[in-house]
């Protein structure tokens, strides 16, 4: 028996979730938000399912954006934070590549090395993150617009809120942003996955999905699969062992999962040293041959326990769903105090991955 520790990852599950992202696009373009790996599923998988339903792709960084020409990729790729220096901004403009500019120093940048170059200018509307303030944006574009090659795309923001189902910062986001393209005569770029699936007008020139793409939720407390969404992933590992734990008795590091009643404890192979979130509480979900249970104990580098007590059928070998199918993401997300993004993005390499088309 192999350790049988697996990534399931579905190139069909993830072209069903970009033609999601489409179909509620309107007549709004679609990049492809293919950062960290693909969100961890593999860029090259992600960018061939991805490209006949999207019109281009965002990286955050320059070897995102290399890596997705060497894939001989020639859709529009966005480098989302721009380029750090004037050797990156030689190198983004040799691979065509649309620039975000949300600062002033990338303006100066642009300045000191003119280049033929595609540009969005992000305006902080309220996220606070990167982005030009609202008082500096009419002076760039007047840099920018002198430049020569220079071609302005339009103007760009982040929403900070758009997945709550409280949110009392899109509305005003998407005002400050509207009313200074307007007065520019300028399309714009705002919806990430939550604003696409929830506020239409939104939409603009542009939308951005992301974490909708690889079937995890973008709205609070709506499933996935309520949002029509695929499972683009699943993580599973074997049982290695199955002990008996008196009443009264712990389990794991810490001892701090006590057995309220005698328990039959399983073993499985995996753990943090995987990417399984250490932090994951007892009671976290978990499946065995479809049935659900939890966490009993501390997650170890190499292996988690997990309480079979009222699994009496369940043997060494058997196969136990992490995520995936029974167990979604976001509810294994949720338990940790983390959203699915993380966990897609921290497994390791010590994991088997294998492409299930379906």
């Amino acid at each position: 028996m192999s350790r049988g520790t697996l990534l399931e990852v579905r190139p069909a599950a993830l072209a069903a979730n970009a033609r999601e992202a489409r179909r509620r696009a309107g007549g709004a373009r679609v990049y492809a938000m293919v950062k960290a790996n693909a969100y961890g599923h593999g860029m090259a998988l992600a960018a061939e399912a991805f490209a006949p339903h999207v019109d281009g792709f965002g990286v955050a960084v320059l070897d995102e954006a290399q890596a997705l020409r060497a894939l001989g990729v020639q859709a529009p790729v966005m480098l989302l934070e721009g380029p750090f220096d004037a050797a990156e901004l030689v190198q983004a403009c040799a691979l065509k590549l649309e620039l975000v500019i949300h600062s002033l120093w990338q303006v100066a940048l642009l300045e000191a090395a003119p280049q033929p170059v595609t540009v969005w200018l992000k305006l902080d509307t309220g996220m606070h993150r990167v982005g030009l303030p609202l008082d500096d944006v009419d002076p760039a574009l007047a840099r920018l617009q002198a430049l020569p090659g220079v071609q302005l795309a339009g103007l760009m923001t982040h929403f900070a809120c758009a997945d709550e189902p409280r949110d009392p910062l899109t509305a005003p986001q998407r005002a400050h942003l509207t009313a200074v393209a307007a007065r520019h005569h300028l399309p714009w770029t705002a919806a990430n996955s939550a604003a696409l699936c929830r506020y239409p007008d939104t939409h603009g020139a542009l939308v951005r999905p992301g974490i909708m793409l690889y079937g995890g939720s973008p709205l609070g407390g709506t499933p996935a699969a309520e949002v029509g969404l695929a499972v683009t992933q699943r993580l599973s590992a074997r049982l290695i062992a199955i002990n008996p734990v008196p009443r009264g008795d712990s389990v794991g590091y810490g001892a701090s999962w006590v057995a309220e009643r005698d328990s039959r404890i399983g073993v499985v192979a995996i753990g943090y040293g995987d990417g399984y979130p250490r932090h994951a509480p007892a009671g976290t979900p978990v499946a065995v041959a479809g049935q659900r249970t939890g966490l009993a104990g501390r997650v170890s580098m190499d292996m988690l326990t997990i309480d079979l007590t009222d699994l009496p059928r369940v043997q060494v070998g058997d196969e136990v769903e992490l995520w995936g199918d029974t167990v979604p993401v976001d509810e294994v997300a949720k338990a940790c105090g983390t959203i699915s993004y993380e966990l897609f993005c921290q497994i390791t390499t010590r994991v088997v991955r294998r492409v299930e088309n379906r």
